[in-house]
């Protein structure tokens, strides 16, 4: 009888550890070494390096639900800050070679570069389920090639990651000085050109803000000045704005509300027109005296139904949001505007008398693609109202 052949596994060269001991091996690319964060789940089906560069993931790593991760390859283009903020992606499947006529280069060498990590072949149904039903899970995940791990100090450096309550992680992605913006969004077949001319002076504070967000407000009049998130109210003043605008960004709303939520009460003291988006929308309702709670597993990815409760209208919508305002603390005056069709968690507010508004999803991710877009034309509005009044 002949010899059967057998042919073994490879030796895993990654792992990921979770807090409460489980641990799950897999295929390391990108950087090696080790990194501690929380997990979440994205549910996206493009877009893996908007995620990855999106601010508001800073202290995360991303659990990908869509196997496809890397089949387009990467662009600068799609960059949403300089460098990746998230701590590192896990994915169903190992990259692929890209295919794509915009991509510049591959997801793996990208990673490496940019001194993420990466894990692959995980059951990733199976690890979102565990993140949906005991809540988003403090892990660390290592790489190394040799499959070398320290299994019981990898959980012991997870159970011993802070997390994310208490922490502001806004003035670690903030710009470090001030800086004009006037790239509007990208369109066929020019790509990505400048604004022109004199425009609607917008002061935008810079919690981690995202480039499609300026583009947005550049490609609807706006003549935007960038300013990192410590700036006071007199900073923002100085420059006579004609409306603020509140970005993005990550960690706890309460902790970076601390020198956030002054600032904003002295722009409301001004009257100004003023937008939030994501974390800026928290901090709005921070600064209103409502409060904002730690989600169980937060909401993240591009398919995200939000109903309009003024106009009835559905928006299909991004979102990227572990902590959510209570709608149960608005004070009177302050209107719940938006509200999840998945969950009934809060999504938008405004002021009843005032044009100060916001929303907690990512209207300029374009994932309905322009089911959004008209917040930043209402924001514009209010401010050419103001200028004719």
């Amino acid at each position: 009888m002949p010899a059967t052949s057998h042919q073994s596994q490879p030796k895993p060269t990654a792992c990921l550890a979770l807090a409460d001991g489980t641990v799950f091996y897999g295929m390391g690319f990108g950087a090696t070494g080790e990194t501690v964060a929380e997990l979440v789940f994205n549910t996206a089906m493009t877009g893996y390096q908007e995620i990855m560069t999106d601010p508001s993931y800073a202290g995360q790593i991303v659990t990908f639900t869509f196997p496809h991760v890397g089949n387009v390859g990467v662009t600068a283009e799609d960059d949403e800050t300089a460098q990746p903020v998230a701590a590192g992606m896990v994915v169903k499947w190992d990259p692929t070679e890209p295919s794509n006529w915009r991509a510049t280069g591959d997801l793996e060498s990208w990673l490496l570069a940019k001194g993420r990590i990466g894990i692959g072949g995980l059951d990733t149904r199976r690890l979102t389920r565990a993140i949906r039903q005991q809540g988003a899970p403090h892990v660390a995940l290592a790489h190394d090639p040799e499959g070398n791990f320290d299994i019981g100090a990898l959980v012991a450096r997870a159970r011993g990651w802070r997390g994310l309550v208490g922490l502001d992680l806004a003035k670690d992605v903030t710009c470090a000085q001030s800086y004009r913006w006037d790239e509007m969004r990208w369109a066929w077949p020019q790509g990505h050109v400048r604004r022109e001319g004199p425009g609607l002076r917008v002061v935008a504070i810079d919690y981690g803000a995202k480039r499609n967000i300026l583009r947005c407000l550049a490609s609807a009049g706006c003549e935007v000045t960038v300013l990192p998130a410590s700036a006071t109210a007199e900073d923002v003043l100085a420059l006579n704005p004609e409306g603020v605008f509140l970005s993005n960004g990550p960690g706890d709303p309460a902790a970076t509300g601390d020198y956030a939520v002054p600032m904003i009460r002295g722009v409301l003291d001004a009257d100004l027109p003023l937008f939030g988006i994501c974390l800026g929308h928290q901090m709005l309702a921070l600064a209103l005296g409502a409060k904002t709670v730690k989600m169980n597993h937060g909401h993240h990815g591009a398919n995200h139904p939000v109903k309009d409760v003024e106009s009835g209208k559905v928006e299909i919508t991004s979102m990227n949001h572990g902590f959510t305002v209570d709608s149960q603390t608005l004070p009177e005056g302050v209107l719940e505007t938006h509200v999840s069709l998945f969950d009934g968690s809060n999504c938008g507010i405004r002021m009843a008398d005032r044009p100060v508004f916001s929303v907690q999803y990512h209207p300029e991710a374009s994932p309905g693609p322009q089911d959004s877009y008209y917040l930043f034309d209402r924001f514009a509005a209010a401010m050419r109202a103001r200028r004719a009044a």
